[in-house]
């Protein structure tokens, strides 16, 4: 288990990460004003009415009128800004503030808004397939946060990233290496069915939406697998002189 704490890759094309900004911004929001700050049934109400449930969209079963705060088709967007508690928001706000930033950077804002929401759509996508029956909500950013990973490991696969090693012990490892053993882990946890109630097929499509879009939304001048940046360092030219013994 490794805990994202900083990275080190600065801008190279924006000022700041606005989108990045207002997507932590707006997560936090919902989740006081939804979950955090409103009584216990009020918070379970707003998560099955806020929260993406398949058997709702496949039509397999219904929400009572009160509790159907939006359409079932919203719900796909809703979903994304819902948190179960504390714990599942900040985690998901951590891996968004340390990596969110550079792939917004090379993609540019309007289309890292978009790149975002489509794997978030995506992730909603797999867990419906694989659950069509369900009556639990989903809720989480973890989607559309799983595509952003996948985009980061294909455009800095060689950036390092320093963090919590299970949690505890501080290091700074390659990027390859930490998200490589979180993509892992989902498989894990997939093929053995082990994690409780987390939405790994969410997790999953994310990370097939952005590996296969990154290419198409980056800007045409930032490459993929981008090398690891070394100073330049340049020889000044010097004027010959003449050996006057020739």
């Amino acid at each position: 288990m490794f805990l994202p704490l900083a990275d080190d890759n600065p801008h190279r094309r924006i000022t700041a990460p606005y989108v990045t900004y207002a997507l932590i911004a707006a997560n936090i929001t919902v989740f006081l004003t939804t979950t955090a700050l409103v009584p216990g049934a009020t918070a379970n109400a707003n998560a099955l009415g806020l929260g993406l449930i398949p058997a709702v969209i496949t039509g397999k079963a219904s929400l009572a009128v009160d509790l159907a705060l939006v359409s079932p088709w919203q719900t796909w967007l809703t979903y994304m800004f819902m948190h179960g508690g504390w714990m599942h928001l900040i985690g998901n706000m951590l891996f968004l503030w340390v990596f969110a930033d550079n792939v917004e950077d090379a993609m540019g804002h309007v289309r890292f808004l978009a790149f975002y929401l489509i794997c978030g759509f995506a992730g909603a996508a797999a867990h419906l397939l694989m659950n069509t029956a369900s009556q639990a909500p989903l809720v989480g950013a973890s989607g559309a946060i799983s595509g952003v990973l996948a985009a980061y490991l294909l455009l800095f696969p060689h950036v390092r990233v320093f963090g919590l090693a299970l949690n505890i012990v501080p290091v700074s490892i390659p990027v390859w290496l930490a998200l490589g053993a979180w993509i892992c882990l989902q498989i894990v946890h997939l093929v053995t069915s082990v994690g409780g109630d987390t939405a790994w097929w969410a997790h999953v499509g994310g990370l097939i939406a952005g590996a296969a879009l990154v290419a198409l939304f980056k800007a045409p001048d930032v490459r993929l697998f981008n090398p690891r940046r070394t100073l330049i360092v340049t020889t000044p030219r010097l004027p010959l002189r003449r050996n006057p013994l020739r």
